[in-house]
C-alpha cells in the first residue's frame, strides 16, 4: 500500500528471470552513485574487449542504482535495489530521454531466515530478477560477484512449487475481471515435444480452492494436493488423459505467471509482496 505506484509499475507485466544471490560483502547503500560509475566503466570496458575506460567519463551506457524502500517484508529486510541500464543516443542533446536497455533488482521480502544468521558486513538480498538481454545480466552479475564476493545462480521452479503457486493465486480475490487460470504440461518420453494446455475459468478455480481450503489464510501441502488432484480428475473425465503423468512446466493466473525455467511475470500490484515473499523463500532455500 505504501509503494510508489510509478516504481511499482516498472516491476509489473515484465518477464523477469530469477536468480538466487548469496549475501553481498561490504555493500554500502550510501555509495550507490559510486557503484553506478564503476559498473558503467566495467560494462564499457567489457564491451570494448578489455580496453581501459576511465571512470567518470561520459559513456554510451548510463547506469543508475536506486533503492526501492517500500519493497521489503519487514524492518529486518533490506530495501530492494534497482539497477537500470539505458543507452544515450550519439549526438543527441543532454536533455533527450535515455532509451531503457535492461533492468535488474535485488530484494528480500520476509527473508529473516537468512539475514538473522549473517554477520554485519554482509547485506542479504537473496532474490535477483532481471529483464533484458542475457549479455547485460552476465556483465552486471560478474561485476557484483567480483565487487561484493557473492554468487549468482539461476533459480528454477519445481513442479511442486508451481502447483503451490497456482493453488495460492487461484484463490485470491480480485476487484476486476480475472483472466483464466492456465496450466501447461510437458509430456515426457516422446519423439516430438508435446505440451498440453489446461485452462480453467477463474471463478471455477476459486470456488474449487474455497471448498478445499480448511483455514483461510493458511495453506497446507495436503490442500494443494487435493486441489491439483481435483483438476486432474476433471481433465481425465473429459479427455481420458492422466495429467499426473506429465510435468507441470508453466502456470498463469491473474496474479502472476511462472515457468519452470525460473521466469516470472507479476501482473497485480496488490499481490506483489506475496509473490516476492514466495520467490524470496525459494531463493533462500537454494542458497542454504
Amino acid at each position: 500500500e505504501k509503494a510508489d505506484p510509478q516504481k511499482t509499475a516498472l516491476l509489473l507485466r515484465k518477464a523477469w528471470t530469477l536468480y538466487s544471490v548469496t549475501p553481498l560483502y561490504g555493500f554500502r547503500r550510501a555509495r550507490l552513485r559510486d557503484y553506478a560509475r564503476l559498473l558503467g566503466a566495467f560494462i564499457a570496458a567489457e564491451k570494448q574487449k578489455g580496453l581501459a575506460v576511465e571512470v567518470g567519463v561520459e559513456l554510451d551506457i548510463k547506469v543508475a542504482l536506486s533503492s526501492l524502500a517500500d519493497i521489503r517484508g519487514s524492518e529486518l529486510d533490506q530495501a530492494a535495489l534497482l539497477v537500470q541500464l539505458s543507452s544515450r543516443s550519439r549526438g543527441s542533446s543532454r536533455n533527450s530521454e535515455d532509451k531503457p536497455l535492461w533492468w535488474g533488482w535485488f530484494c528480500s521480502v520476509f527473508g529473516e531466515e537468512l539475514s538473522e544468521n549473517v554477520p554485519e558486513p554482509f547485506t542479504c538480498l537473496p532474490l535477483f530478477l532481471s529483464h533484458g538481454a542475457e549479455s547485460y545480466t552476465a556483465l552486471v552479475g560478474s561485476w557484483f560477484q567480483k565487487t561484493f564476493d557473492c554468487c549468482f545462480r539461476r533459480l528454477a521452479i519445481s513442479p511442486l512449487n508451481l502447483s503451490w503457486m497456482v493453488a495460492m493465486w487461484a484463490g485470491c480475490k480480485l476487484d476486476r475481471a480475472a483472466s483464466a487460470v492456465e496450466l501447461v504440461f510437458s509430456v515426457p518420453r516422446l519423439a516430438q515435444p508435446l505440451e498440453i494446455s489446461y485452462a480453467i475459468h477463474p471463478e471455477d478455480a476459486k470456488a474449487l480452492w474455497d471448498t478445499v481450503q480448511k483455514t483461510p489464510g493458511e495453506i497446507t501441502q495436503e490442500e494443494v494436493d487435493v486441489f491439483m488432484d481435483c483438476l486432474y480428475a476433471h481433465f481425465h473425465r473429459h479427455f481420458k488423459i492422466h495429467l499426473s503423468a506429465a510435468k507441470l512446466v508453466k502456470i498463469s493466473t491473474a496474479i502472476a505467471s511462472a515457468h519452470c525455467d525460473g521466469i516470472v511475470k507479476i501482473l497485480h500490484s496488490q499481490y506483489l509482496p506475496g509473490v516476492l515473499m514466495l520467490l524470496t523463500e525459494l531463493a533462500i532455500s537454494q542458497i542454504q
